[in-house]
């Protein structure tokens, strides 16, 4: 049975921090601040106004939300995909997230070795880009070669390093550089992928 709400709950109820639609967002994107500040009462205003169309399925309301996220600047944009677990976290991860990073029933754990290498991985790439985090949509892919793709973003030789490259060595790119705004883009657009992929495991796609 789905955890999200209905559609009808969700595009009649009022707005607020608990609302059916607040609860659908936190379940798609991941709990955030920003979303439940910003992205929640609009989506809310969106379905009151009188013509709007009815929510046809979670897949639009994906949509809907994506769009709007787009229209924000950038710091809100970053605030928003900070709201996703970093690659390689073990703790603290909604069910959806442990299954989406490899944490499945019947599949082996991932090795310790590589874990400290996301780790690293991941205190490099905010190093380069200063108010992001490495998202990805890893769609069944080993935490294995999700860092063999952060090493490719960033330009490293794969390695099980815990500790090379230096993060201190890192030369990071502008807030707001064209690279920096496309990283910030690309995330985005995988969050919503991840998003489309959970109603699959939902059973609502």
């Amino acid at each position: 049975m789905s955890d999200l709400p209905a559609l009808s709950e969700i595009s009649h109820s009022a707005s607020g921090p608990n609302s059916p639609l607040a609860q659908s967002l936190s379940i798609l994107f991941e709990h955030s601040t920003v979303l439940i500040s910003r992205l929640e009462p609009q989506l809310t205003k969106f379905f009151s106004d009188s013509e709007a169309t009815p929510l046809p399925s979670y897949s639009e309301l994906i949509d809907k939300a994506l769009g709007l996220i787009a229209s924000w600047d950038l710091s809100l944009q970053s605030q928003f995909i900070s709201g996703h677990p970093r690659i390689g976290e073990t703790k603290n991860l909604s069910s959806l997230s442990a299954k989406e990073q490899g944490g499945r029933t019947g599949v082996d754990p991932t090795p310790p070795e590589v874990l400290a290498r996301l780790s690293h991985l991941n205190a490099c790439y905010e190093a380069r880009y200063p108010g992001l985090r490495y998202i990805t949509f890893v769609n069944g892919r080993s935490r294995q070669a999700i860092a063999e793709e952060m090493e490719d973003k960033l330009g490293f030789a794969h390695s099980l390093s815990p500790d090379t490259p230096s993060v201190g060595d890192i030369e990071s790119i502008d807030i707001e550089n064209e690279e920096w705004v496309a990283e910030l883009r690309r995330a985005v657009s995988d969050i919503g992928l991840i998003a489309k992929s959970r109603l699959v495991a939902l059973g609502l796609e």
